[in-house]
């Protein structure tokens, strides 16, 4: 397990073998060269009509493409509207040497017949791609104008992703910026071996932001890389945004690609956002699963959360779900703006979530879901550096506790002391949480050894 200090190593490198091989085993086989412009793409115009024509063409070279072929956007900007969508490529190259940029006219934005918007670009159904670049190829969202309080009560959370990949395996992305997006930059559902590095976010409302403050936190829902799927590999990416830097999502036996969203090596991030995440999972009947999950050797600079793990209410009486041998080790974060440690339900705006404004309003509730199994959960070798808040929440149902949190030299300096005081950690309904190697300060439900 990726989470046992005395076999994950091995289980790493397995996995990282595995992704290497699965990923680029056909690599020699040579298809055509594809290129954009000279297909008849239109560069350096933003007009709607050359978005239109443009996207128009995109979705056709794309979808035409054979195994072994290599499409290349060269180094150019080319304007495009959403609505990309493609499916079943197999043994695919799309080199991205230039920039698609996305319009901002949201009136003639692509919809769906329940008035929901079209993701800027989707693949579906697909084995064996890579995205690549011979520099930096960029994916540009232009997404401020979808972004801030006033806009998120006009559309809420209807608003194209920059990249959407579903029911994919072998799949590779890198050397790619993701800029600005509308929503989240890669979404990435039931996919299997997978491999991203060498990647950027960047969602800044202001140029070269320092902190998350009211104003910067505007681009909510600009998640990093938000990925559910079996054998994953993420590093050597730099991530600045405005919610989940990255997330591990769900998986269940309803999915196609695996059943438990597992495996997963992260690693060498520099993120500021709303933290290195997982969640928020949810139970099903079909049992949600994530397990095998490691992120490690990454720091977080003046970043909104730290470590962050949410569950949330869902499914029925009958459902279940595990969040099992997890392990976040060498993490260093910074200034942290609100919590550097929050392993319990996600705070959120809808009915039976933790509320967002809890603990600040006495009248606030956070309940937790019952139905949600987290167990082998361990936190080592991680330094907190003058958090705003308390150094942070760990919260189970009383009814089923979490097991077995180890948290081993967790060292903070200059906590903060609101709102919990020299207790510093909110700590309730957790079943054998250890506090080892000089932890400091020791969350209080813990046992010191």
């Amino acid at each position: 397990m990726f989470g046992s200090s005395f076999v994950y190593p091995a289980v790493v490198a397995a996995v990282v073998a595995v992704l290497c091989l699965n990923v680029t085993f056909l690599g020699g086989v040579e298809g055509k060269e594809v290129n954009f412009a000279n297909v008849g793409g239109i560069a350096g115009d933003d007009a709607l009509e050359t978005c239109e024509k443009n996207a128009h063409l995109l979705n056709k070279t794309l979808q035409a493409l054979e195994p072994f072929d290599v499409f290349i956007l060269p180094n150019e900007t080319f304007w495009l509207i959403g609505g990309i969508q493609v499916f079943h490529l197999q043994h695919v190259t799309i080199q991205l040497d230039g920039t698609f940029a996305y319009t901002g006219n949201q009136t003639a934005w692509p919809r769906h017949s329940d008035k929901s918007v079209y993701d800027c670009m989707r693949f579906n159904s697909c084995h064996n791609i890579t995205f690549t670049s011979s520099g930096i190829g960029t994916l540009d969202g232009n997404g401020i104008g979808w972004w801030g309080a006033v806009k998120y009560l006009e559309i809420g959370e209807n608003r194209p992703k920059l990249l959407q990949i579903e029911n994919t395996s072998s799949l590779l992305i890198e050397h790619i910026l993701f800029k600005n997006s509308p929503y989240y930059n890669l979404y990435a559902g039931d996919v299997k071996d997978v491999i991203i590095r060498y990647c950027d976010v960047i969602a800044e409302v202001e140029v070269n932001p320092q902190r998350h403050n009211v104003f910067e936190i505007q681009a909510f829902n600009t998640d990093g890389f938000d990925v559910a799927g079996k054998n994953v590999h993420i590093h050597d990416c730099n991530i600045w945004n405005d919610d989940d830097c990255i997330a591990v999502k769900e998986l269940n036996g309803d999915n196609i690609q695996a059943q438990c969203s597992e495996n997963y090596l992260i690693e060498r991030v520099n993120a500021s956002g709303v933290g290195l995440t997982i969640g928020s999972i949810g139970a099903s009947d079909a049992h949600t699963c994530v397990r095998n999950i490691t992120f490690r050797d990454s720091v977080m600079h003046n970043t909104f959360k730290g470590i962050y793990m949410k569950s949330r209410p869902s499914g029925t009486n009958t459902s279940t779900g595990e969040i099992t041998d997890v392990l976040y080790h060498n993490i260093t974060i910074y200034n942290p703006t609100q919590w550097a440690v929050w392993i319990g339900p996600q705070q959120a705006g809808y009915e039976g979530a933790c509320s967002l404004v809890w603990p600040e309003d006495p009248l606030a509730k956070c309940p937790v879901p019952e139905n949600m199994t987290w167990k082998n959960i361990t936190l080592r070798d991680i330094t907190i550096h003058h958090p705003w808040y308390s150094p942070g929440v760990i919260f189970g149902n009383s009814n089923n506790p979490m097991m077995d949190i180890t948290f081993s030299n967790v060292q903070v300096t200059n906590a903060g002391l609101y709102p919990w005081g020299e207790k510093y950690y909110y700590c309730e309904g957790v079943n054998n949480g250890q506090s080892t190697d000089g932890t400091t300060p020791a969350p209080p439900c813990f046992t010191v050894n």
